[in-house]
């Protein structure tokens, strides 16, 4: 397994008999170690020599596709996926594909007939509301028609003289004989009845009665869905008017049901409603069960029936690439194939030989070409999510350096730069652990890979590694939640006047213990012996503290920076080495690693030399004046301080001039040598093709795939120097912009800091002094909830995407290209993920 520089590959012919094509291409779709390229893009799909047997799976998979939603409605359970192989195989699809032609057809009609059954069954059950709540209002009528002829209760019928329906029924036996009242009775959604009942008032204007009843939730026997609906009866006079509340009803979907007026006939009606709906409810039962034994029967084998059809699938669409030698029956393919694969290729294609049995194998040779092979890295599960990081970015190119090697440890060292907590750190690792440790568990369930578990789970041993590097920067600070350890030793700053005392606790609550701890300050015990590791504890929660920890960060994000710079660079020149680009290295590697190390190279020194030697000069002015005032170091004596050497005036001097002379290094020579190898090369190419020399002649033709403008025998000077002033002044400005990106990591430091130490301060030891158990319990809540949500959220993922720019602009311009493409096999392992 090679990780930094992709595997080699080989462009690879297969020529195929026609008769043994099938078995071998799902031997090597088994073997899931080729990338076919499709010789036939150009040809229409329906013109390909497989397009048929495409169709056919297509057609197959449309089938499973609706026999998967029918046992989903159903809410039946899938069964497992099998795998098929052999002359099984494709007896197998044969008796699939007539399988579900069959099967289609029979849940065709059982979903059919169940469609017409439930509407049948819903209209009668609203027709038997309607009997029942329409024959109601007629009864109410009667009763109230009858006591109206009783004598004895006028009296008391006339004190419900404006009852609406009285003078309905007056009317109706006070009207002449040739005048008849008619009505209309069914079912409407509740919501609109509303509408209804206006618009039916204006349409008859007002010459109608509608009497509602609401009777809940109904089956609607068009859609099948549940409605709110009600039972409704229209009084009307005359045709128009029907016709009128006919097409109203239609228009608002308002179900219309026939009433018989006659009560005998009403009763009839209703009793054969019942027996009828007795009835189609057993129907329905048991075409329901007859369905779901169908169902269940399909359900136990559709889960190997979609894998085979997406493999059958998968096969043909691989088989359409390949081109076909009609005369000789033989499939001619092209595939890239990592070279430490051939020989398990090569016995796979002589096994599905023999498995075929066919007297002629598959002719396997390599081919000669200058197309740019695929990238592939063989990555562990450690390994790939750092490597996704990187092709997030661009895939890399045919074997170039892989940034994901370096930004293994770089990018989680970077993240924990501007993250550094004990901590927080435990916390992190902690969630780390649990995601490493489930893994197994975590991994059989489907998280998505877009969701945001699934992408943590994904990056689970980078969060590992950033939480490692979390806790070791935050011992480097000294940093548990804000507070200072002494997990290596008490402090060894101690007061001048004794230096027995030395707990900055105790001088802080007794003032007159070390008056000069408030004046001077504290000493080292011993100059020579400082504290072993990381920040003295001495400094937190002092006034000095954000000076000195913003001096110390500073300084070290600007080395780390320019180290991290010259990684990129040094990996430019594995590459110019790697390719035998020399002209690259001499005109591009050299002269960038002068400039960005006589100038910020030259800064990062003088920053160690302060931290070594104790200086006190100004590196802000040092390096100012370097440019203004080339070899004036102490100001004319001015700050005599800032002279940290002998001869440093000298050799401000001399880097000044190597950054100056590097600049049109980087910039001219290259374009003009360039041009003058392409005119070498035309040159040889032409006398070479007048003596007949075909390797002369392919000179000529040239790379195919040059760089810098070359393409064949073209050369475009202009885009070749062009190209090359724009790479100039991209380094040169970058290397001042990417140097101060850097500071980004002593700025995200400083806020993570802070924050924490607001946290803690503000919140937590202000509930703590409360010296009250609810306060205390709701202080702790409040800090708990802005640790997780501010700090190991929000300023993580933060500090992640910090870390992410460092690794994508500031270290892969220096040398990644990013302009490959990635290695796809022919895989079945990809469908049965699918």
């Amino acid at each position: 397994m090679e990780l930094f520089r992709s595997e080699e590959m080989q462009l690879m012919q297969l020529l195929i008999p026609s008769e043994s094509a099938h078995d071998t291409i799902e031997a090597l779709g088994q073997l899931g170690k080729l990338q076919f390229r499709d010789l036939n893009e150009k040809q229409a799909a329906f013109s390909k020599t497989y397009a048929s047997q495409v169709k056919r799976c297509d057609e197959m998979k449309r089938q499973i596709g609706f026999i998967e939603e029918q046992v989903e409605k159903s809410g039946l359970p899938m069964g497992g996926g099998l795998v098929f192989g052999g002359d099984e195989r494709h007896i197998e699809l044969d008796v699939l594909e007539s399988r579900l032609g069959r099967l289609e057809k029979e849940l065709l009609q059982l979903v059919e007939n169940s469609e017409q059954l439930e509407r049948s069954y819903h209209e009668l059950h609203e027709l038997q509301l309607v009997l029942e709540t329409a024959g109601s209002f007629f009864d109410d009528s009667r009763s109230r028609a009858g006591a109206m002829d009783d004598p004895s209760s006028r009296e008391s019928d006339s004190n419900h003289s404006d009852d609406i329906g009285v003078p309905l029924l007056e009317t109706m036996s006070d009207q002449p004989k040739s005048v008849q009242l008619g009505f209309v009775a069914g079912t409407i959604p509740v919501d609109k009845l509303g509408p209804f009942e206006r618009l039916l008032f204006r349409a008859t204007r007002g010459n109608m009665y509608l009497k509602s009843v609401s009777v809940g939730a109904v089956s609607d026997p068009v859609t099948g869905e549940r409605l709110e609906k009600a039972v409704y009866t229209v009084f009307y006079a005359g045709e128009r008017a029907k016709s009128k509340i006919i097409k109203i009803c239609d228009a608002f979907s308002a179900n219309r049901y026939p009433f018989p007026e006659d009560l005998s006939q009403q009763h009839q009606m209703s009793s054969e409603v019942t027996g009828k709906l007795r009835e189609l409810h057993t129907t329905l039962d048991a075409g329901k069960l007859h369905a779901e034994g169908v169902l269940r029967e399909a359900a136990a084998e559709l889960p190997a029936w979609n894998e085979m059809v997406h493999r059958e699938l998968s096969i043909y669409h691989t088989l359409n690439k390949l081109s076909v030698d009609v005369t000789r029956k033989v499939l001619m393919g092209e595939a890239w194939v990592p070279m430490v694969e051939r020989r398990a290729v090569q016995d796979v294609l002589h096994q599905a030989a023999i498995k075929a049995n066919t007297s002629v194998s598959t002719v396997f040779q390599p081919m000669a070409t200058r197309d740019m092979p695929p990238t592939h890295y063989d990555t562990s599960k450690f390994f790939s999510g750092f490597q996704g990081i990187i092709d997030a970015y661009g895939i890399a190119k045919y074997r170039e350096a892989n940034p994901a090697v370096v930004s293994t440890i770089t990018f989680p060292f970077l993240f924990a730069v501007m993250f550094g907590d004990i901590g927080h750190g435990l916390m992190m690792l902690m969630f780390a652990l649990w995601m490493v440790l489930s893994e197994k568990k975590l991994g059989s369930q489907n998280l998505g890979d877009q969701s945001i578990l699934g992408m943590m789970f994904g990056g689970r041993y980078i969060i590992l590694l950033m939480s490692v590097f979390t806790i070791y920067v935050g011992c480097l600070y000294n940093e548990f939640f804000a507070m200072a350890t002494t997990i290596f030793g008490h402090t060894h700053y101690v007061c001048a006047e004794d230096e027995n005392i030395w707990n900055p606790v105790d001088m802080q609550f007794n003032e007159s213990l070390c008056p000069s701890a408030f004046e001077s300050g504290l000493v080292l015990k011993d100059r020579g012996s400082p504290y072993p590791v990381g920040f003295d504890p001495a400094w937190r929660d002092t006034r000095t503290e954000l000076p000195f920890s913003n001096s110390i960060k500073m300084k070290m994000s600007i080395l780390l920076g320019v180290t991290h710079m010259n990684v990129g660079i040094f990996h430019s020149l594995l590459n110019q080495r790697y390719f035998g680009d020399r002209l690259s290295t001499l005109c591009e590697f050299i002269p960038q690693m002068v400039f960005l190390n006589a100038s910020f190279g030259y800064l990062c020194f003088l920053i160690v030399l302060k931290w070594a030697t104790g200086s006190t000069a100004d590196l802000y002015h040092t390096l100012i004046y370097m440019f203004l005032e080339p070899g004036n170091v102490d100001c004319d004596g001015q700050c005599p301080e800032n002279q940290m050497f002998a001869g440093q005036g000298f050799l401000q001097v001399l880097l000044l001039l190597a950054m100056f002379v590097s600049v049109p290094i980087m910039l001219f020579p290259k374009p003009f040598i360039l041009r003058k190898q392409h005119e070498e090369r035309a040159g040889r190419g032409r006398y070479a093709a007048v003596q007949g020399d075909e390797e002369g002649a392919a000179l000529l033709a040239g790379d195919g795939h040059g760089e810098h403008g070359e393409h064949g025998d073209e050369f475009d000077f202009g885009e070749v120097f062009v190209h090359q002033m724009i790479h100039t002044i991209e380094f040169v400005l970058g290397a001042v912009s990417n140097t101060a990106s850097y500071l980004r990591l002593w700025a995200l430091s400083l806020a993570h800091s802070q924050l924490s130490s607001v946290f803690y301060n503000k919140v937590l030891m202000t509930g703590l002094e409360s010296q009250s158990g609810g306060g205390i319990v709701l202080a702790f809540a409040v800090w708990a909830a802005a640790t997780i949500g501010v700090l190991m959220i929000m300023e993580s993922l933060s500090a992640f995407l910090h870390a992410l720019r460092l690794t994508w602009v500031e270290l892969n311009n220096k040398f990644f290209a990013g302009t490959g493409y990635k290695f796809t096999p022919f895989t079945f392992a990809r469908v049965s993920e699918d």
